[in-house]
């Protein structure tokens, strides 16, 4: 890589490698170590193609996606990490129910399958229609659709405390991008 492309890379890192952190760990299940993991992957991946990139965040976003499916689709199936529910001492009281919505909505999704949760991520926390959602996983518009109906179904068994949050909870909450579980400090 020439020096101009190595500044661009550091540029688009410096830039985008939060927003594209927080993906990579609602897409491993709350586990940040594998969430680091699997975005430093994608980056190492992104910089040898670096100079054949158009557009570098969907590529990134776009490797992301591959390799979590890879993952599951893996012979051995790996442990999904508990996520403990941190202490309620110290949140500010104005900001303590969108702080529950990030914790619940992280121990629920780490209850769901790798498939599961790539659906909701995809669908619900990136905004994507159903028809991209299909074109990333390699299957059809109606799997999605399937998938994601029978993953909010188990997303309200394993995860009844999410209702029990109610619609205050859901006028407090924050968007889509601004979700980040990271945020959230045990």
């Amino acid at each position: 890589m020439d020096a101009e492309g190595l500044e661009g890379f550091r540029d688009f890192v410096d830039s985008r490698s939060s927003a594209l952190l927080r993906t990579a760990v609602l897409l491993s299940g709350g586990d940040r170590h594998a969430g680091e993991d699997l975005l430093q992957n994608a980056l190492a991946k992104a910089a040898g193609r670096w100079h054949r990139i158009d557009e570098p965040e969907a590529y990134v976003r776009q490797v992301l996606y591959r390799q979590q499916i890879s993952r599951w689709r893996l012979k051995w199936p790996r442990r999904e990490v508990s996520v403990a529910e941190p202490p309620e001492q110290g949140a500010a009281p104005d900001a303590s129910a969108a702080a529950e919505l990030r914790v619940v909505m992280r121990a629920a999704l780490a209850r769901l399958t790798a498939r599961q949760r790539t659906v909701l991520v995809l669908r619900y926390f990136e905004d994507l229609p159903e028809a991209d959602v299909a074109r990333i996983l390699g299957c059809s518009v109606g799997t999605v659709r399937s998938t994601t109906h029978r993953s909010l179904a188990r997303l309200r068994t394993l995860a009844p405390e999410l209702a029990a949050l109610g619609p205050a909870a859901a006028e407090q909450r924050p968007s889509s991008r601004d979700y980040s579980p990271v945020e959230v400090r045990p």
